[in-house]
């Protein structure tokens, strides 16, 4: 029986500072990553009495999670941070360019140890409901443990990339050998001396993985069904001068990332890539190849709109994969010809088309002939099977929404978000939907959260929250809800945003494509993250537009009895 989804390793650790049993509080967190992490820091800041949850074992997210060979950020370390707090700043030293999962698991349990956050939560236990009850104003927050919890406000930091998929393969679990996720990745890992291992999935963790999994096992058979676009991550240790330069200018800088597309440093260049020479082009794409990571995108300004541009940008890519790859055939598998360049998440790799050119490590296109099965040793594949010992599903994730509605989230009339959302995720702003009043949700769909240095959005959005509740305790209001014509506006500019790019053109998780059955909806908000943080820092200057604010009771025309206690930071005032 495969072990794509273990168990939760390790002991419980946390959950000491719990309000007592009965009492509602403010505010219920649900997850530990950089999301939950900071919503907790600043609710409690702000006075708010809060309970936190989390299904793993400890703090992390996603960084808890994937621990595969190879796991690294793909944005760079000093702007992968949070920024809240100078002394953090100054006090913490990145090595690497691009940080790899253990030095980013270490940075967050150090976070959660020096603001002493671990212990507003119950880890290893899963939110399983969230139902408002419109007598109240209030959610009841149900857990696997039975624990049931009242809070006026739910705070969702489940993560985008959280829900880990393995595709429904026939016969998986006849199979006799170890299966693994990378997105659940066994905490004592996983031993590929002389093993035969079929990797499935080409996607950032399958290139991140692959070429530490091929220096180990005995052979790697990799199945590839749609390749990507990678770029090298030309990582490297971070220089002492470089690290003493940002420490000086953090301020400079991160204002600098809140006003750009992607909430990061790399400066893009305001220029058509058909307003220079070929020989000025091709420098500037040499350029920014030997940068490494993302800064290729932005050589010119028009290579994520213009599909012309694009693909002059995909091509010499695509001369690099060729010139990596010792075999002709091979790479030209490898080459990417269904999607313009940028439309799918571009990968950031250490090495990964050269592994290729080992003798141990072999290329199966699955695009026309797709795996018929999963057998007792091995997988199948037009009629022969790949004998294996262990298979490794890189197979992605249930993106953005998966999480959120793995859980039973009810809100008026018993409305479930799963209805709500049947034929796609709909929101204002990323962070409510209308028919669940006090329901937010950190970097939810319709957010530029996944296009975008994923901290920085959640800074944005927390900040955003917590002057959201501080106005609502001020103003002695109970409730705060989207209303359907500023969610119907909201998702046809998302819609807009996207038109004006070529994200569209690629079958990605950004629209679902990789669930089978999943609405094909483009999810994410593509306007950039300086003309979001405009757009809601707007909203919550105007008193806060396209919500519907009430008192208590104002929507129902009932007051809360004396059996149903006040949280105590919203409507007592603390």
């Amino acid at each position: 029986m495969p072990e794509a989804v273990p168990a939760v390793p390790g002991p419980a650790t946390g959950g000491t500072d719990h309000p007592a049993p009965g009492k509602v509080v403010d505010a219920v967190v649900i997850g530990a990553g950089f999301g939950g992490l900071y919503a907790i820091h600043q609710l409690r800041t702000h006075g708010f009495s809060l309970r936190g949850f989390e299904v793993a074992g400890d703090v992390g997210g996603t960084w808890y999670w994937n621990r595969y060979p190879g796991a690294r950020c793909d944005i760079e370390s000093v702007e992968y941070s949070y920024s809240f707090s100078e002394e953090l700043q100054q006090e913490w030293t990145w090595t690497q360019r691009y940080p790899e999962q253990p030095e980013l698991l270490a940075y967050i349990q150090h976070v959660a140890d020096r603001f002493d956050l671990r212990r507003h939560f119950t880890f290893e236990t899963r939110v399983t409901s969230a139902v408002f009850d419109e007598e109240i104003d209030c959610w009841t927050v149900t857990t696997d443990a039975g624990e049931q919890v009242r809070t006026r406000f739910v705070v969702t930091a489940v993560g985008c990339l959280s829900s880990s998929r393995v595709p429904d393969f026939p016969g998986l679990d006849r199979f006799r050998g170890r299966a693994v996720h990378t997105g659940r990745w066994p905490h004592e890992g996983v031993d590929f001396t002389g093993q035969r291992v079929a990797l499935i999935g080409t996607g950032s963790s399958g290139i991140q993985s692959l070429p530490l999994i091929a220096e180990q096992a005995a052979h790697v058979t990799v199945f590839q069904r749609t390749p990507n676009f990678s770029i090298s991550g030309a990582n490297q240790p971070l220089d002492p001068e470089q690290v003493r330069d940002v420490k000086e200018h953090y301020a400079e800088y991160r204002a600098q990332a809140r006003r750009s597309f992607g909430g990061s440093m790399i400066r893009t260049n305001r220029v058509s890539v058909f307003a220079v020479s070929e020989e000025e082009r091709r420098a500037q794409f040499e350029a920014r190849w030997t940068m490494g990571g993302f800064a290729f995108m932005a050589a010119f300004e028009d290579l994520g709109t213009d599909l012309a541009a694009n693909a002059l940008a995909a091509e010499f890519v695509s001369e690099k994969i060729r010139q990596a790859v010792a075999d002709p055939a091979v790479a030209e598998r490898l080459v990417p010809t269904d999607h313009p360049i940028g439309s799918k998440r571009i990968c950031v790799d250490t090495g990964y088309f050269e592994t290729f050119n080992r003798d141990d490590v072999r290329l199966v296109d699955v695009k026309q002939t797709p795996i018929e099965e999963i057998t007792e040793t091995g997988v199948k594949v037009d009629g022969r099977v790949h004998e294996v010992d262990v298979i490794v599903f890189a197979t992605g994730f249930d993106a953005m929404t998966g999480s959120l509605l793995a859980m039973d989230i009810r809100g008026r009339g018993g409305l479930t978000l799963r209805e709500k959302w049947a034929a796609g995720p709909r929101t204002y702003l990323g962070l409510g939907t209308a028919g669940f009043p006090n329901l937010f949700t950190v970097t939810g769909p319709g957010s530029p959260a996944v296009l975008s240095n994923v901290v920085l959005a959640v800074e944005q959005h927390v900040d955003w929250i917590v002057d959201c509740l501080e106005y609502l305790r001020d103003e002695g209001l109970a409730t705060i809800e989207a209303e359907v014509e500023a969610e119907d506006a909201w998702v046809d500019h998302v819609n807009d945003a996207a038109d004006r790019t070529l994200y569209k053109q690629a079958n990605s998780w950004y629209l679902g494509a990789n669930v089978p059955g999943k609405p094909r909806v483009f999810m994410p908000y593509a306007g950039g993250v300086g003309r979001y943080r405009k757009r809601c820092d707007a909203v919550a200057a105007d008193g806060y537009t396209g919500f519907r604010l009430a008192p208590p009771g104002g929507l129902t025309g009932t007051e809360p009895s004396e059996a149903d206690p006040q949280p105590v930071g919203i409507l007592a005032g603390s």
